[in-house]
């Protein structure tokens, strides 16, 4: 065992080493008594060796000891940036942020130019480019919120309220599954 094995484990290494339970159950490599059985012992673990050791990830493929991970997997979300890296923050979030921010103005802008081109086609005139009403000031409130929300860390708060939420409903269905293999099994 090195100094690092002896060292306290954070909240955020239990959860990390059971997101990879998580993940095995979800892929079918765990049945429910076993993912519970290793859930139970990393939320137990005291240290890094307790992590690291004893047998909870070392037969899973895929998954490494939260102290030797150097790389953030790409998890459920797709590379969403909703999974956390070693340091706690969501990278990619910025870029899920954005997308997630603008998607519903660049949809409805292109809806309005478009029902303008065609109604300007069909009257055969260039008509008053109405569509700059919609656009321009909900452009520039979206463009506002954005640098604001940049400055302040929103994409960072943003992106752990929907892991969150993510995890709330992964644990939801497991315990749903959980409950129906209990009322299926004989008394």
């Amino acid at each position: 065992m090195d100094g690092r094995d002896q060292m306290r484990a954070a909240d955020s290494d239990r959860t990390a080493v059971a997101e990879q339970l998580l993940r095995a159950l979800n892929e079918g490599r765990l049945d429910l008594a076993e993912y519970e059985e290793r859930l139970q012992r990393v939320y137990a673990a005291k240290t890094y060796g307790d992590l690291n050791g004893g047998g909870l990830l070392d037969d899973l493929p895929g998954t490494v000891p939260v102290g030797e991970a150097q790389m953030v997997p790409v998890g459920e979300d797709g590379g969403r940036g909703l999974t956390p890296g070693p340091d706690g923050r969501y990278p990619g979030a910025t870029r899920s942020w954005l997308a997630e921010t603008w998607n519903g103005y660049f949809g409805v802008v292109t809806i309005v130019v478009t029902i303008w081109a065609v109604t300007s086609l069909v009257s055969t005139e260039w008509l008053y480019f109405w569509p700059v009403w919609v656009g321009g000031p909900w452009g520039a409130v979206l463009l506002l919120n954005t640098v604001r929300g940049l400055a302040t860390g929103e994409p960072q708060r943003w992106a752990a309220r929907r892991a969150a939420k993510r995890r709330a409903k992964v644990e939801k269905r497991n315990r749903r599954r959980l409950e129906q293999d209990e009322e299926g099994e004989p008394a």
